[in-house]
Parts: structure tokens; C-alpha cells; sequence
């Protein structure tokens, strides 16, 4: 009895030591990599124009993952859910902030076309560049007034027109905002008539917009078969297991079988990849 009591305060005490070893160093690597992280996701956010708090942005970093690390072990009772739940706490940040970067990226090429008719409107009521940007700032809403806004500031601070555009392509990716961008830095260098350029340009972001929507209708049938292909099989395999559980013991059991198995998945991963490429057309 004394022996086993001995040996537990031995493994108790062994533990505690090991903790005080390894936690200390592992804690402070896991705050030096959240809070690199934070400094990211506070460009990212300013970028975006969102003001979130620091202290917020620590705690969602720091504190959520550890919170749903322990809440999803003592739950499952399982030290992998814990895992889990610290993995999805870290990751969750992230993904919903880029989540929101693509979406306020869709919605500005959304706008641009309206913007650069705006544009290409005040150029020809006789007003210049800067003055048509304060026009267009004031009558747009966000995101495009926000990202030409911060544009418009640049150039007050005295920063290039040049340098200005190639960081809002930066900030928005977009084919429609290069032409833009090499309309204005062109028509500054060499002169000419940019509303004319800019009026040209919205019937060419126009047009493409057509035949993508047209590829996108035609090439539907081709997705959505491909998705019918891949769920196919295993709703074929749950209806027959339903009725005869056995129904696949020869597949297993023979070499034959399982040499049709390993040629039957082969097969589907191939048609439903050749499917989905044959479906996407670029432009």
C-alpha cells in the first residue's frame, strides 16, 4: 500500500515538474505566433475598414481557440476533440476575415462599371481627374467610395498618381481596374480624351460580363452533372446495403474484387475531374 502510494506522488509530482518545464516555453511560442497574427489580421481589417479593438482582436486569437480547445475535449471527453477545437478556434479567424475580403472584392468589381460611367460623365462635363474622383466618392457607396476615397488622400499626401493606382490594384484585384489603371496613367502621360477611353472601357467590361454570364448558363449542365457523378455511387451502395448487407462481402473477401473496387474509384475520381475541367472555361 505504502509502495503504490509512494509511486503515485512520484508520477503526480513527475508531472508537475514536466509541466512547469513545458508548459511556460510552449505558452509563450503560442502567444508570440497569435500575436503575429493579430498584427496581420489588424492590417487586414484596416484595409477592409473595419475598426475592430485590439483587446477583442487579442481575446479571439488568444483566449477562443484554448476556450473551445477545452470545451470540445471536456464534451467528447477526448483529448483529440480538444485538438480540434483549438485548430478550428485558431483557424476560424482567418477564414472569416477572408470571407469578407472576397466578398467586399466581388461587390467593388460590382461597382466599378457604374463608377467609371460616373467617371467618364465628369470628364465630360469638364471637370479634371481629382475633381471627377470627389464626384464619384460622394455619389458611390462602399466599398468603391471608401478604397477611391483612400486614393484620393494618397494623392493629397503627395504620392504619385501612378504609385496611388498600382495599391488599390493591390487592395482590389480586378482585370476591369487594370484597364482603368492603364487608361488613367496613359491618358496622364500622353493626353487624349479619357472619357471617350473611359466609355469604351464599360462597353468592353460589359460585354465580357455577358459572355460570362453566357459560359457560366451553358457550361451548368457539365457542374451539375459532374456533381450528380459523384454522389451517385454512394447512394447507389447505402440503397443496396439497406436491403442486403452482404451485398459487397465478394468484393472484399476476392482479389478480383478488390482490384474492381480500387478500378471503379479510380475511374470516378477521373470522370468527375475531366468533367469539372471540360465545365471551366477561362477568359
Amino acid at each position: 500500500m505504502i509502495f503504490k502510494i509512494a509511486i503515485l506522488l512520484f508520477a503526480f509530482l513527475s508531472a508537475g515538474l514536466l509541466a512547469h518545464v513545458l508548459l511556460p516555453p510552449f505558452i509563450e511560442r503560442y502567444h508570440r505566433l497569435q500575436k503575429k497574427k493579430i498584427e496581420v489580421a489588424t492590417k487586414k481589417l484596416d484595409n477592409l475598414f473595419l475598426d475592430v479593438e485590439r483587446k477583442k482582436l487579442f481575446f479571439i486569437f488568444i483566449f477562443v481557440p484554448l476556450i473551445l480547445g477545452a470545451g470540445a475535449g471536456i464534451v467528447y471527453n477526448s483529448p483529440i476533440a480538444g485538438g480540434i477545437g483549438v485548430f478550428i478556434g485558431i483557424a476560424l479567424p482567418n477564414i472569416f476575415i477572408s470571407m469578407w475580403e472576397k466578398t467586399r472584392q466581388a461587390k467593388f468589381r460590382l461597382q466599378l462599371m457604374d463608377g467609371l460611367m460616373v467617371l467618364s460623365g465628369c470628364l465630360r462635363a469638364g471637370l479634371s481627374l481629382q475633381q471627377a474622383f470627389e464626384v464619384m466618392i460622394e455619389d458611390m457607396p462602399p466599398p468603391i467610395s471608401q478604397e477611391f476615397g483612400w486614393l484620393l488622400k494618397e494623392m493629397k499626401m503627395g504620392i504619385s498618381l501612378e504609385e496611388s493606382m498600382q495599391r488599390l490594384n493591390k487592395r482590389m484585384p480586378s482585370e476591369d481596374l487594370r484597364l482603368l489603371t492603364n487608361a488613367v496613367l496613359v491618358s496622364e502621360m500622353t493626353g487624349g480624351d479619357l472619357s471617350k477611353v473611359l466609355g469604351r472601357i464599360v462597353t468592353t467590361i460589359r460585354d465580357n460580363r455577358k459572355i460570362k454570364e453566357s459560359i457560366h448558363t451553358l457550361t451548368m449542365q457539365g457542374k451539375i452533372q459532374g456533381t450528380v457523378m459523384s454522389i451517385l455511387p454512394f447512394l447507389f451502395i447505402w440503397w443496396v446495403l439497406t436491403f442486403n448487407r452482404q451485398q459487397f462481402d465478394i468484393m472484399f473477401s476476392t482479389e478480383i474484387g478488390r482490384n474492381l473496387l480500387i478500378t471503379a474509384g479510380v475511374l470516378l475520381v477521373a470522370g468527375i475531374f475531366l468533367i469539372r475541367k471540360f465545365s471551366i472555361i477561362k477568359i
